[in-house]
């Protein structure tokens, strides 16, 4: 099969995206397939192998059967890419535009989240010139987050007023509107969910970390962090956790894939599992945790890859077959 396998992107999670897709070409390769490398500049402008690519509506992408968006972040991940392949009619790997739009704003998801009453961390939203008196009532420390960022960019831990103020400057850098979230002081435990309409959860891991909490270093530099699989947790916790991922999996409509983050407050007491975020498109090496928490759940790389192609295919006939 002839995949076209988006890299690169706008945001600054560029970098990432490059490294995640040059693991899903080599991984589609080993299955058979042939990867067709597209590259989108800090830029925006969309090339294959130097030669800059022509999009046409309903012409599909290069004469690939379906297409891999292995990009992070704004102008990728959320739903901006998945709408102009809608607009190509070219089947792809992941979750569709709305999915996709809610899963990036931090503060939608929550709202969702929280509508349908799933247990998450307490949280506020703060707009860019927004006086950020009240937020005490989350207690210290706090942590800031531009609302439509990934990979922990933007992100900082405040353990006082003053902190609190610099935080938001930073998180302002980025997105005008930041989010605000109470300290959680439990296990990071994040879980892979894998499908469509019937989708299915890997084993849930265990972030062990060797800094003061999960940032840019700690996910990205080498012995930063250690993934512990399955998380030592009872396992009608661990039960908890995947059958939570599935539900917020298909809260959002997501499809094909996406990672669950949680925590998991006084997991050898009362356990409180709380949902802290929905990836559409993790982390794709062979090594991220996306892979091998389903590598560890008995779905090997090149296996995950082929489903997922399968998955995209799948849902663009189910689509199609509606009348609009």
């Amino acid at each position: 099969m002839r995949v076209a396998v988006l890299a690169g992107g706008r945001s600054s999670e560029h970098e990432i995206s490059l490294a995640s897709a040059e693991a899903v070409r080599d991984g589609l390769a080993e299955a058979g397939h042939e990867p067709v490398d597209v590259r989108i500049s800090h830029e925006g402008r969309w090339t294959s192998h130097g030669e800059p690519v022509s999009l046409e509506p309903a012409a599909g992408l290069l004469g690939a059967e379906v297409a891999f968006p292995v990009l992070h972040g704004p102008y990728g991940e959320d739903g901006v890419v998945q709408g102009l392949l809608e607009v190509l009619d070219l089947p792809y790997v992941g979750a569709g535009v709305m999915a996709s739009a809610v899963s990036m704003d931090k503060v939608v998801f929550k709202e969702l989240m929280a509508r349908a009453g799933v247990p998450q961390v307490d949280y506020a939203a703060v707009r860019d010139g927004d006086d950020p008196a009240g937020l005490e009532r989350l207690g210290l420390p706090l942590f800031v987050k531009p609302a439509r960022l990934g990979s922990s960019v933007g992100i900082s831990k405040a353990s006082s007023r003053d902190e609190l103020e610099r935080s938001l400057a930073a998180a302002f850098e980025h997105d005008p509107l930041a989010i605000v979230e109470a300290f959680a002081d439990g296990m990071e435990v994040e879980c892979s969910v894998l499908g469509n309409s019937e989708a299915v959860a890997s084993q849930p891991g265990e972030i062990l970390l060797n800094a003061d909490w999960y940032d840019y270093e700690a996910k990205y530099q080498p012995g930063g962090m250690e993934l512990q699989v399955p998380a030592r947790l009872p396992d009608p916790v661990r039960e908890r956790v995947r059958g939570l991922a599935v539900e917020v999996f298909g809260r959002v409509d997501c499809a094909g894939m996406a990672r669950v983050d949680f925590f998991v407050e006084d997991p050898e007491g009362e356990p409180r599992v709380l949902v802290n975020e929905l990836n559409t498109i993790p982390g794709f090496t062979t090594t991220s945790v996306y892979a091998k928490l389903f590598e560890a759940s008995g779905i090997a790389y090149v296996e995950l890859l082929d489903r997922l192609l399968a998955l995209a295919l799948e849902r663009h006939r189910r689509e199609r077959s509606y009348r609009f």
